[in-house]
């Protein structure tokens, strides 16, 4: 159990304010770990060996799409020149390639190769089976209600940047 695994302090205040604390504690554990087992399995199952960064990557290019550079920097909110670093690594590694555009040989486009594909479709599933296992048990109701927390999340990550 989660609980378990968390180290509590002595904490005062009221059980609203301490379940508040006990889920701040736990999304910080439920985070990390998410990262390191998503690794895990995509290169247990894939059996390529991947940064996070790469990984994501790979996923936002997408299966059957062939994207801008551009279009991929904006979709992980990252500059042209950090993304061309991993395009070029990913490129020597055998995961995407670059397509000169038939209409303007000016513009260059990035697609998945078969290995690529795999690796997209490992981290697809990961995410399938995360996200069943988060509403595993849940009605429909219960579901409306963690997708309401899940953009109170997101509206505040939001407001941050």
């Amino acid at each position: 159990m989660l609980q378990s695994i968390l180290i509590y302090k002595v904490f005062k205040g009221s059980e609203m304010e301490q379940e508040k604390y006990l889920i701040g504690q736990e999304l910080i554990v439920i985070f990390e770990r998410v990262l390191k087992i998503e690794k895990v399995v995509i290169e247990r199952e894939t059996e390529c060996v991947l940064s996070m960064a790469e990984i994501h990557t790979v996923a936002a290019i997408g299966k059957d799409t062939m994207l801008r550079m551009g279009e991929i920097a904006d979709a992980l909110h990252i500059t042209l020149g950090t993304l061309t670093v991993m395009i070029n690594n990913l490129v020597k590694k055998g995961f995407v390639d670059r397509y000169k555009s038939e209409e303007d040989r000016r513009v260059v486009k990035i697609g998945l190769t078969k290995k690529g594909r795999r690796v997209y479709d490992a981290h697809a599933s990961f995410h399938e089976n995360l996200v069943n296992a988060l509403v595993k048990g849940a009605d429909p109701e219960q579901q409306k209600t963690i997708r309401m927390a899940l953009n109170n999340l997101w509206d505040f990550i939001q407001q941050q940047e």
